[in-house]
């Protein structure tokens, strides 16, 4: 899976890692993890501005076998579209 900032259909920033998916993912209980869970391997999750801080809170709580270097870059990602106007954090499936 990749995340991309997109504005107006252009692409402001990407991440170069991508989430592993594993079985971790799917058994996440949706009401702790909300955002989380609306990543699937194959489909696309979008996030907006008021959703990344939500999105972040979950990312500190996130257990670390389901960790790597693109939550980091998750992070870097969400700061700019909070930082920004108009802009969406996007994961985009296989």
């Amino acid at each position: 899976m990749k995340a991309g900032i997109g504005d107006s259909g252009n692409v402001a920033a990407s991440a170069k890692a991508g989430v592993k998916w594993t079985a971790g993912f799917a058994d996440l209980d949706p009401v702790e993890f909300p955002m989380l869970w609306a990543l699937t391997p194959y489909g696309d999750a979008v996030f907006n501005q008021r959703q990344v801080p939500l999105l972040l809170a979950e990312l500190d709580r996130l257990p670390a076998d389901l960790g790597g270097d693109w939550v980091a870059q998750a992070r870097e990602l969400c700061q700019i579209v909070e930082r920004g106007l108009h802009l969406y954090l996007w994961f985009i499936g296989d």
